[in-house]
């Protein structure tokens, strides 16, 4: 209402609109402010007569920009707006005194709101370190709780296989003896109990392996047992998203038997004690996996009985091998699907 040039002025308003929201980009904050302190005021000053209002926007722009800025740049700024307001108060013949004790009062308040932002920003980064390491832990709980439960599963399977199912297989033997001594028909029907009661065995030893037994950590935590009974220092890597990577249990043998050939074979041809293992993920979702270990004397590569019976494992799970070895380094390396 008090331009002298309306166009002009909405073409200004246009400009200054533009910066303000590239202040959502949160980058080059100090400059964006600035312009749109220089664009209020040069404004004011060719256009119109009244700067009350330029005043006023200027003191929005900076009670925004402490909120936004860091302590390190917002007194420039805060300097920048000032000059600006005195400025463009002698250039209107103003009440100087005046802008100069509310600019002193303002910048005050400016600066107190800064620091409070400031404060809240360090309570926020606080916050979001401490909430990643809770995360972190009640994965690592988990993790651990899987492991606990998984290894009772599998003592409890092999207690149950080592003891009912030895005594059951005793037991049917000592009955079929004493069918065949008595030619009694009880001691068949008891003996066809006694199979069936094995068989539900079996059954239930195979769940409690199977069942929670899926997965790369099973593999992860036999290769660790593997390599404390070999004597071995494995260097062993996973690339991220490994872990999340389905993988049955078929597969999860497989792998850990290929593991195991590799380091059996390193332990027994290599004078290196050290061998690299590193398990990733593809761009296929599939599992890659390489094995290398240090040879100081090569000799030619023969495929042996370990390492065809290692390659046709890895086929049967529709996966690849691939075994070579340089003057210096042995290499086992190939992949598998995940499911």
């Amino acid at each position: 209402m008090d331009s002298i040039n309306t166009p002009l002025s909405i073409l200004s308003f246009a400009i200054a609109l533009a910066f303000y929201f590239f202040l959502s980009v949160r980058k080059a904050l100090l400059i964006l402010y600035s312009m749109l302190s220089i664009i209020i005021c040069t404004h004011s000053y060719l256009l119109t007569d009244n700067i009350s209002l330029s005043l006023l926007l200027l003191l929005f722009i900076t009670t925004e920009a402490a909120i936004s800025l860091s302590k390190k740049h917002l007194p420039f700024y805060l300097a920048i707006n000032i000059v600006l307001s005195l400025s463009l108060t002698l250039l209107n013949n103003g009440r100087l005194l005046e802008i100069i004790i509310i600019s002193i009062l303002f910048s005050f308040l400016i600066l107190k709101i800064n620091r409070m932002a400031d404060d809240r920003r360090e309570q926020r980064e606080i916050y979001d370190q401490m909430l990643g390491e809770y995360r972190k832990l009640k994965r690592m709980n988990l993790t651990a709780g899987q492991n606990a439960r998984l290894e009772e599963r599998t003592k409890i399977a092999r207690d149950i296989h080592d003891s009912v199912g030895h005594r059951l297989t005793a037991l049917i033997m000592k009955l079929e003896m004493l069918a065949i001594e008595t030619k009694n028909p009880e001691f068949n029907t008891l003996k066809q109990m006694a199979n069936e009661s094995l068989e539900e065995t079996r059954q239930a030893v195979k769940a409690l392996k199977t069942d929670e037994n899926e997965g790369i950590a099973t593999v992860v935590h036999l290769i660790r047992k593997l390599e404390a009974e070999s004597h071995l220092l494995v260097q062993f890597t996973i690339r991220q998203g490994l872990l999340s990577v389905p993988l049955s249990n078929e597969k999860s043998i497989s792998l850990y038997r290929v593991i195991q050939e590799a380091l059996t074979n390193a332990m027994r041809h290599a004078q290196s004690r050290e061998v690299h293992v590193t398990l990733e993920k593809s761009a296929t979702e599939a599992i890659s996996f390489e094995i290398t270990n240090t040879i100081h004397h090569a000799t030619p590569l023969v495929y042996g009985f370990g390492l065809t019976n290692m390659k046709k494992r890895v086929e049967e799970v529709d996966g690849r091998l691939e075994v070579y070895q340089t003057d210096e380094t042995f290499v086992v390396k190939g992949s598998m699907p995940g499911s």
